[in-house]
């Protein structure tokens, strides 16, 4: 393997990882707004958990913010918030 193999290699690694964590970042923020929003609109135990999953697998719907900020806003009308 050549020199220009390995440096090759090696970016390939980085961004593999790089967008791994920005993945797991994104989950992790949408799993923690989901359960901010689950205890304002008085969701508990299991059920805030669920919600907090649907913001999660809603984030993975599209690029960007705003399917999450979509669901959160019909959700928040919907249960008086």
């Amino acid at each position: 393997m050549t020199g220009f193999d390995d440096r090759e290699r090696q970016f390939e690694e980085k961004f593999a990882h790089d967008e791994e964590l920005r993945f797991k970042a994104r989950a992790r923020r949408a799993k923690l707004v989901g359960l901010w929003a689950a205890g304002l609109m008085g969701l508990e135990g299991k059920a805030a958990e669920d919600y907090a999953l649907s913001l999660v697998a809603e984030d993975l719907k599209e690029t960007g913010d705003q399917d999450i900020i979509d669901k959160l806003m019909a959700d928040f009308r919907a249960h008086g918030v």
